[in-house]
């Protein structure tokens, strides 16, 4: 009976390493303010909307085991049928005034045995299953996780108007999603920010607010967010040379 219990547990803890429970919050509350009009979730995108392109590879992913969408609330009932072919996707719950409260609506809808969260934008739609699996393995081990791509340009600070500093490009990096954390600890972080105010543009900002270090995995330069029309334009093209269109 001793062996018979040991060996169970070994096998969970095997189970746990190879494939730790994440659920992902696909944030598609935005006000698509740069897309002329149109909500950049809802636009087609090789046939579909953006959107559902962008659930097809999390509902599809091994490692994800269930999907909460946060959605404008003058938007919930089409959002809705957007998710309605997917099998993962638990429940559709309404945005906050910010990003911020968004991420938390919908970090309070992920059930409570869920080790890890998957935060990622809806307007993300080219991300491929690699990149949601590096991320979540960091996150596995070292409690948060993100994919970035180095800098290319040179960027320079300005807080005057002129030139204040040009920081060493080697050490910049563009952050993208998803970004992976264990659930309390993003839990904590978001509430914390809220509390105290903290001006943060993502969730790795949060975390990093409680002095916690945010490892960064490798991102993929085609994992565009759709902001513009001619974003629909770049992805679509993409599509294209994947040979899905």
């Amino acid at each position: 009976m001793q062996l018979a219990d040991t060996l169970r547990k070994v096998r969970q803890v095997k189970n746990t390493l190879l494939h730790p429970s994440c659920a992902a919050v696909i944030v598609a509350a935005g006000s698509s303010a740069r897309m002329g009009g149109t909500d950049k979730m809802l636009s087609e995108l090789g046939g579909l909307p953006v959107l559902s392109r962008t659930l097809r590879v999390f509902d599809d992913h091994a490692m994800i085991d269930t999907i909460i969408v946060v959605a404008r609330e003058d938007r919930l009932a089409k959002i809705s049928r957007v998710c309605s072919p997917y099998r993962k996707v638990r429940i559709v719950v309404p945005g906050g005034e910010t990003r911020q409260d968004s991420v938390l609506n919908g970090l309070k809808a992920v059930p409570e045995e869920m080790q890890l969260v998957a935060v990622h934008d809806g307007a993300r739609p080219l991300v491929r299953p690699s990149i949601i699996e590096k991320a979540i393995l960091k996150a596995a081990k070292f409690g948060a996780a993100a994919p970035a791509i180095p800098v290319k340009d040179t960027i320079k600070v300005s807080k005057t108007g002129g030139v204040d500093e040009t920081p060493d490009r080697k050490t910049l990096f563009a952050v993208q999603t998803p970004q992976v954390f264990d659930r309390a600890l993003l839990l904590g972080a978001l509430q914390n920010a809220k509390e105290k105010h903290l001006a943060v543009t993502d969730d790795c900002s949060a975390v990093e607010a409680l002095g916690m270090t945010v490892l960064l995995t490798d991102g993929d330069e085609e994992n565009i967010k759709i902001t513009t029309p001619l974003d629909l334009d770049l992805a679509e093209a993409i599509l294209r040379r994947r040979g899905v269109l």
